[in-house]
């Protein structure tokens, strides 16, 4: 049979094989590959890893006091020269003070004013350390070792009194750090994927709005459900149930607020920063592992102005200390939430109107 075009006895022409792409150099490989976007990420990657690394470590591998506040309640004619004592312990590790008797020091304690009280007792050779290791246990032991030292000079001893003692269920102390954390986790991580579904800035304000309830609400049953496992179900943390509810809603709310603020303004880079913030940063200052007195400067300093630190501070005191000295973190956790919906709603309005329209009809 003869193809069409082709005349009679000639044959027919082999078809002709696919030829195969020539190939490329590795190194057009490779930029095809990785764009410089992708490379950019991955290097921000490493340095957030390598700050982890450095934060974490930093902040809690070699704890030391400063400035431990110890109160010495003593005769007027002994108690200068253990203030004294205290002072002079070296780097600054004791912040000496007097009170006038054991009462008025434990109240102290309990108010979260001071970490532990020297009792002197001037009809024996044996004094009372009064401590509060719901507060700390680093920081009880560490004045109980400076203030043995400090009487064992003076050839005298000291019993160990706990005057806010931790739960059964919390016996290092960590529950209310482990449980904020927790917090600060779904908060960070609730607003990533709302932003990764959902595109990284809401369309219009009536989106942020409902993107912000939905936050809410999920803010709201995570408190909840927090506080059911660590009191009901682990019997870990004591306290108010709903006062702990409240804490672990507004900490899980102001984390994810600011998350959603940076997604708007830095698109998924906002993610990283939220990590930054929240986890190189935070977590490690939180006082969890170490009380303030226990940490380097630094995270000494930055601990209680981040919602990680704010909300521990807040979970112990319901907890532990009858709500004393809890307007602070509690105010520092309304800050954040309320800079994170200023920040994702100044974001959605400043975008031009003909974005906005194409955004809200795709």
């Amino acid at each position: 049979m003869t193809a069409p075009g082709q005349g009679p006895g000639q044959a027919a022409a082999p078809e002709q094989a696919p030829q195969p792409a020539p190939k490329q150099g590795l190194a057009a490989e490779l930029k095809g590959a990785v764009t410089p976007r992708a490379a950019l990420l991955v290097i921000a990657v490493l340095l957030l890893q390598l700050g982890f690394i450095t934060s974490y470590v930093g902040a809690l591998h070699h704890p030391t006091p400063h400035e431990l506040s110890i109160a010495v309640v003593a005769p007027p004619q002994v108690a200068p020269q253990l203030v004294a004592g205290l002072e002079s312990v070296p780097d600054e590790a004791v912040k000496a003070v007097t009170a006038p008797d054991a009462e008025t020091a434990t109240a102290q304690i309990k108010d979260q004013r001071i970490y532990a009280a020297l009792v002197v007792n001037p009809a024996s050779t044996e004094d009372v350390l009064l401590v509060a290791n719901a507060r700390g246990p680093s920081a009880a032991r560490a004045a109980e070792t400076i203030v043995t030292g400090l009487e064992k000079a003076q050839g005298r001893t000291v019993k160990v009194e706990d005057v806010v003692p931790l739960a059964k269920g919390d016996a290092n102390g960590l529950s209310s750090f482990y449980l904020v954390i927790g917090w600060c986790v779904g908060g960070y991580l609730v607003a990533s994927i709302l932003g990764v579904s959902a595109g990284a800035k809401p369309a219009n304000a009536d989106r942020a709005l409902i993107r912000l309830g939905t936050l809410a609400l999920y803010s709201i049953a995570a408190g909840i459900g927090g506080t059911i496992i660590v009191q009901p179900v682990l019997d870990a943390l004591p306290g108010s149930f709903w006062g702990l509810s409240a804490v672990g809603a507004l900490v899980v709310f102001a984390v994810g607020a600011v998350t959603m603020a940076l997604q708007c303004l830095f698109d998924i880079i906002g993610i990283g920063i939220a990590v930054l913030l929240f986890v190189v940063l935070g977590n490690p200052s939180a006082g969890g592992v170490f009380p303030p007195p226990m940490m380097p400067a630094f995270w000494r300093a930055i601990g209680a102005w981040f919602p990680n630190g704010a909300g521990t501070d807040a979970v112990r005191s319901i907890a532990y200390f009858d709500g004393s000295d809890l307007a602070v973190p509690l105010v520092v956790l309304l800050v954040w939430a309320a800079v994170g919906v200023a920040v994702t709603f100044a974001a959605v309005l400043r975008r031009p109107r003909h974005l906005t329209r194409e955004l809200v009809n795709d």
